[in-house]
Order: structure tokens, then C-alpha cells, then sequence
């Protein structure tokens, strides 16, 4: 590193021809660029749209809740505060005085803790090796735990008000992280001074480039939006849109077998990401290992809602979506009864409908399988900083003037709960490394999220998160009150252990507040996706089983039993005794039903990552 900056500056100091020229020359064309790139970030960020203050953090309350607790703290225990400044200012002090002092005997000043091992934001030697950096690094560890000393020291927080505290307090420790500034990011500064400054050029390229695609909001692009494309190399199981209306597409799979179960099987997919997690190629397709396994397979492709779509509830989704769909697969396969599967929230949903079909008498759902789904929600997880007044108001506030949540909003917000990995570090390696997002399929379809109607949004929030009405009172819907106790059909339910969307332990005891005596939790190893999309082929995570549904989480999964690999096969052995015997294999439109577009459709490239 050292070497290539006296180059640099010899570079400075040739005013005729040589290798000192050619490093000033280019670097003073990127330093051209710089200046025109600036210009469009500036005009780029003129474009973004005004959004709701509310959006941007939490409200004054919780900031006036933290100041009371603070002063009153510092009022009835002076000295337990006072305390832990001291200590953050001596140990600072310490830290600049043994520096100095070594400097002074020609020593390098060196700081050696172990806070930061495993962490690959601080893996470069320099971090260790060079006086500069290491006081840094260790100047951010000892401020960093001052942060957390303090926040703890609070009392007289109700709980959920100390997590919020916790969660945003942690917030501005990865801010300040001296990985994300360039001057105190070793490997940005290496990697510009190799570079001739074009890295750093790349890097703003990088980041007008995003600000740009999203209507002037930072939001880093997680993946090569160029290396894929929707049906052509990821969603390419065989088969065809056999019904549509506004609010979805019904796709119905090419089997692969001669005979299939005489049960027909459809998956709701969650309408705040597309379907297509469930097909990224034939490797880890979930849809095609199904189909694979002889069932007659439809998959639901949501509309993706625009403004027009304002006054879209959940009644709809239920209505136009859930019954609809399923009368429609009775149309199509002749049979009387269909098994189901819902993720995430178009799992609770589906809880929903089982529980209106149960107050109407009509028993066309046989089984249902729900991945990663919440049903009761009086303990909202990692969700709880973003599910209080503040936010939820400011939602409410910013439909009310969009007709629909915007996806900017919803990826920012599940960005955020791992800032880490999904903001700062793909940030560092796009804007200040220069360097090209990774051709990741999942990392794309994370990229390629929807929006949510208004009025659905609210619903949701308000009276499932907030008050879970579902769960308790019962929730009123399409002229019946519906409970989760209604729900009496067999039920399967998969939850990931660590899922940090849908926590394992409030979907079980969502299940077990079920109705149904015949249920099943399995509890798969890793998180909200990869738990799922986990292939028997891969042989990478397993999974827990218990018999029964019953007693707190913690005592389940104490007595559970741990099985190697995929949790596919024990759930289609599941599913088997409940899809009835062989019949000739189907073929989408042999019914008569017209095709209006071959799989993965349309529906489901609108609104496609840029």
C-alpha cells in the first residue's frame, strides 16, 4: 500500500512522459468522473419522492420516554451512571496515552482485544498490524459497549419500550462501524490506491445507479440484476396460467409422472415477495420436487398492486384469492376436497379461510401445510421496534396518500433487522470498493419484491400484529367472525429455527392454539428461506420432530429428536395418507380450461427488479 502511494506522488511530481504520467493521468480522468457522477447523484436525489417523516425513525415519544428514564436514573442513582461515563473516558484516555507513550519510544502503539474475532468486516491484518487502524478498531469496540452499558443501565422501561431502545441503539453502533467510511476502511483505502482512484469511480457509478432505480432512495442492489430472468433461467418448471382475475394468476404444473395422488395440492405463497423462491432452478425447486413426486401441483401467482389497488383487504385476497382458487382446482381436477400450503403471510391467511369454510360447513380443504407462519401474534419478535404507533401511523399515513405501501418500504424494513449484512456490508463492497453485485439467484429475488395494497397493509397491522384479534377475540370477516381455533383440519406446520421473521416459537404456538387434533410441527434448521428451500440432494440442514403439539416451545424442542438433512421427505410421507390413491397424471387445459400464458406468466414479472 505504502509503495503504490509513492508512486502515486512521484506521479504528481513528473511533468513529462514515464510511468509517474500515466498513474497522474488516469488518475486525474477519475477524478473527472467523480465530478460528473456527482452531478447526477445530486440530480438523482432530487427525484426522490416525500415520504413520512414517521418512516424515517422512531416517534418523540419513545425518545421522551428515554429521556425521562435517563434523568430519573440520573436523579436516584447518580453515581451508577456517572460510573460508566468515567469508565468510557478512562479507558479512552488509557488507550491515547499508551499510544503516545509508545510512539515516543519508537514502538508501535498495538491494542490487542478479541471483541471483533469471527467478524468478517474486520478481517484485513491492517486492522491488527497498523497503529492507525488498530487504535480505531479498538476506540469503536469500547465505544460501542459504552452504548450498550448505558442503554442497559435504563430502568423504568416497560420492556417493550427498553427492546426498542436496544434495537435502535444497536442501529448506530453498526452505523458507525469504521468499516463504512472510507478513510478508516483499510481495504477501500488498498483497494483505491491500486485502482488509481477507479474503484472509488465504480463505487459512484454503483450508488447513482441505485439511487436512480429507486426513485432518489438508497437501497443497495444485492445482486446482478443482468444475470437472471424470470422464466428463462430461474422459474422454469414446466406448466401454464390456467385462471387469472385481478388479484392473481392460478399456474398449474406439467407432471412428470404417469399417475399422480388423486388430492390436488395448491400453494399460497406469501403476495410480499413472488413466488418464484420456490423454483430458483431445478437444483433446489421445491415446485418441481413435488411435482417430481407425483401431485397434481398449482402455485398462485399474486398480482403485483399499483395505485388502483387502494381499497384491496384481506377480505379480497381471501374472497378473490383463497376461494376463488380453490373452487377454481375443484373445476379443473373434478375432485371435491384439495390439500393446501401457505407461507408466511399467506399461511396466516390461509388460517383465515380454513376457519371461515369451518363456520360455512364447507369442507374443501382436506390438509393444510403452513411454512413459516404466524397466527398469533402477542409477541412480535424482532418486528417490535417497527410494529408501535409511531410506524404503524406513519404507514397509515403514507398509504393513505400512495393507495399502496411502496416495496421500498418493506425491503428497507427487513433490511434493517440485519443492517449488517443487508445495508452496510453490501454498501461497502458496491460504493466504496467499486466492486459488481454477485450473481446470487436468492439474493435477487430478494431484490425483486411488491407492493402492498393500503388498505390491506392497515388491516394487517392494526388488527392482527397489533391486535391480534385472530388469535383472541376473533376476527371479523366476509360476514363470519373468524378464530384460530376454528381451524380443525390436519395441519402440518414447518418453522425454522432460526427464522427471524416468523420465530419458531410463536408459529408453534400458534399451532397449538389450533382446534385441530390431528397436527404436526417439524422445526427445520436455518432461517425464513433457507430452512425451506432446503433440498434432500443438498444433505445440508436438518430438522426436529416431536410427537404432539403441545406445552411451551422450549420443553418441544428439549425432548425432540434431531434428524439428519431435508425435511421434505417426512412432510410428503405426511402428505401422502392424506392425497388419496393413483389416477392418470393431468395435464394443464386437458379439462377444457383455457391457457393464457405459459408458467412462471405475467403477473409475476411486473414490477421486476431493474
Amino acid at each position: 500500500m505504502q509503495q503504490r502511494a509513492r508512486e502515486i506522488k512521484v506521479g504528481h511530481d513528473t511533468t513529462e512522459t514515464g510511468d509517474g504520467k500515466e498513474h497522474l493521468d488516469r488518475l486525474n480522468e477519475n477524478l473527472a468522473k467523480v465530478e460528473d457522477l456527482s452531478k447526477r447523484l445530486v440530480a438523482a436525489m432530487g427525484h426522490r419522492a416525500p415520504a413520512d417523516v414517521g418512516l424515517q425513525g422512531p416517534g418523540q415519544d419513545l425518545y421522551l420516554k428515554t429521556g425521562a428514564a435517563y434523568w430519573s436514573e440520573m436523579m436516584s442513582n447518580p453515581g451508577k451512571l456517572l460510573e460508566t461515563q468515567a469508565q468510557y473516558w478512562g479507558q479512552t484516555m488509557t488507550q491515547f496515552m499508551e499510544m503516545q507513550s509508545a510512539m515516543a519510544e519508537g514502538k508501535l502503539p498495538l491494542f490487542d482485544d478479541h471483541a471483533l474475532d469471527g467478524d468478517k468486516r474486520f478481517a484485513n491484518p491492517l486492522w491488527r498490524t497498523h497503529p492507525y487502524f488498530n487504535f480505531v478498531r479498538h476506540q469503536y469496540v469500547m465505544g460501542a459497549e459504552a452504548i450498550r452499558q448505558a442503554v442497559e443501565a435504563l430502568d423504568g422501561l416497560e420492556p417493550r419500550d427498553k427492546y426498542r431502545i436496544e434495537f435502535f441503539a444497536n442501529q448506530v453502533i453498526e452505523l458507525f462501524s469504521p468499516t463504512n467510511y472510507f478513510a478508516t476502511n483499510p481495504d477501500a483505502l488498498e483497494k483505491a490506491v491500486e485502482t488509481e482512484g477507479a474503484s472509488l469511480v465504480q463505487g459512484l457509478e454503483n450508488l447513482v445507479r441505485d439511487i436512480e432505480a429507486h426513485g432518489g432512495e438508497l437501497l443497495p442492489t444485492l445482486a446482478d440484476p443482468s444475470a437472471f430472468e424470470v422464466g428463462g433461467n430461474i422459474a422454469t418448471s414446466e406448466g401454464a396460467v390456467v385462471y387469472r382475475n385481478r388479484m392473481m394468476e392460478l399456474i398449474q404444473y406439467t407432471p412428470t409422472t404417469e399417475t399422480v395422488h388423486k388430492t390436488p395440492l395448491v400453494i399460497f405463497p406469501p403476495w410480499i415477495n413472488k413466488f418464484y423462491i420456490l423454483d430458483l432452478k431445478p437444483q433446489n425447486s421445491l415446485i418441481k420436487w413435488i411435482v417430481d413426486q407425483g401431485y397434481t401441483l398449482f402455485v398462485v401467482s399474486w398480482k403485483n398492486p399499483d395505485e388502483g389497488y387502494e381499497d384491496i383487504g384481506i377480505e379480497d385476497y381471501v374472497q378473490e384469492g383463497y376461494l376463488t382458487v380453490i373452487d377454481e382446482i375443484k373445476q379443473i381436477t373434478g375432485e371435491a376436497q384439495i390439500n393446501a400450503i401457505g407461507y408466511c403471510i399467506a399461511g396466516t391467511m390461509l388460517n383465515m379461510t380454513l376457519a371461515l369454510l369451518k363456520a360455512r360447513g364447507d369442507k374443501s380443504v382436506k390438509s393444510a401445510t403452513f411454512f413459516t407462519t404466524l397466527t398469533d401474534f402477542a409477541n412480535q419478535g424482532e418486528f417490535t421496534p417497527f410494529l408501535q404507533d409511531d410506524f404503524v401511523d406513519a404507514i397509515e399515513r403514507q398509504v393513505d396518500q400512495d393507495g399502496v405501501l411502496d416495496s421500498y418500504f418493506m425491503s428497507r424494513t427487513f433490511s434493517y433487522l440485519r443492517s449488517k449484512d443487508l445495508i452496510y456490508g453490501p454498501a461497502v463492497r458496491s460504493y466504496m470498493m467499486g466492486e459488481a453485485p454477485p450473481a446470487f439467484d436468492l439474493l435477487y429475488w430478494n431484490g425483486d419484491s411488491t407492493n402492498l395494497p393500503g388498505k390491506m397493509t392497515v388491516q394487517y397491522l392494526r388488527r392482527l400484529c397489533q391486535g391480534n384479534e385472530f388469535a383472541d377475540a376473533g376476527f371479523d370477516l366476509l360476514g363470519e367472525t373468524v378464530r384460530l381455533k376454528d381451524v380443525t383440519i390436519p395441519v402440518c406446520a414447518v418453522a425454522c429455527e432460526t427464522d427471524h421473521i416468523a420465530a419458531w416459537k410463536d408459529s408453534f404456538r400458534g399451532v397449538a392454539g389450533m382446534g385441530a387434533r390431528d397436527k404436526t410441527f417439524i422445526l427445520s434448521e436455518s432461517g425464513h428461506i433457507a430452512g425451506i428451500v432446503n433440498p434432500p440432494s443438498k444433505k445440508k440442514y436438518g430438522h426436529y420432530t416431536n410427537p404432539g403439539v403441545k406445552g411451551a416451545p422450549e420443553e418441544w424442542l428439549e425432548t425432540a429428536s434431531y434428524n439428519e438433512g431435508s425435511w421434505w421427505p417426512l412432510w410428503e410421507a405426511w402428505l401422502k395418507k392424506r392425497s388419496g390413491k393413483q389416477v392418470a397424471a393431468r395435464q394443464p387445459g386437458a379439462d377444457g380450461h383455457k391457457i393464457l400464458a405459459p408458467a412462471p406468466g405475467t403477473y409475476v414479472k411486473e414490477g421486476k427488479a431493474a
